[in-house]
């Protein structure tokens, strides 16, 4: 099983839109992960339009629409992991070891905020920023991620998109 991973769209912005090659690997996903601050319902909306089903939470700066429908954390299941969400992970210093007290049954946590990329692991947990598709900020691409799931065990992949 293959989800793509998101967060940080931001959208509508401008004449900002997601890149065709992150569209396209999400419709080619077995699943969507947006971890937050999409911005407005109808961006969510058109997401879930690709075809796979879509699991997000709610960031700091959701409409009101969002904020109502979304939940600020969550855990979902594919392929046998469990797979915790949540926007703001808080500070860098010790990230991985406050994620895994905030999701014990947890395989891995998926977040956002930062709009900075990151893959931490340890002793079979892991943390997964995907960075930000359209709002790289000081990073230099764009990116998303991909988490290929077999046998409850998860693997992050960080994918540049330009």
């Amino acid at each position: 099983m293959v989800a793509a991973v998101i967060s940080d769209t931001h959208l509508p912005r401008g004449s900002r839109r997601i890149p065709d090659e992150c569209v396209e690997r999400m419709r080619a996903a077995d699943a969507i992960l947006h971890a937050g601050d999409v911005s407005e319902l109808e961006v969510l909306e058109e997401i879930e339009a690709l075809g796979p089903p879509v699991y997000a939470v709610r960031g700091n700066v959701d409409s009101w629409e969002l904020q109502a429908r979304l939940p600020a954390r969550r855990t979902v299941e594919l392929g046998g992991a469990r797979i915790g969400m949540v926007h703001d992970a808080g500070p860098a210093t010790g990230r991985l070891a406050r994620l895994r007290r905030q999701f014990p049954d947890a395989d891995a946590v998926v977040f956002g905020h930062s709009h900075i990329p990151l893959y931490e692991r340890a002793d079979g947990f892991a943390i997964f920023n995907p960075g930000s598709p359209t709002d790289r900020r000081r990073q230099p691409h764009h990116t998303m991620g991909l988490a290929t799931i077999s046998d409850g065990a998860v693997a992050f992949e960080l994918i540049a998109l330009d």
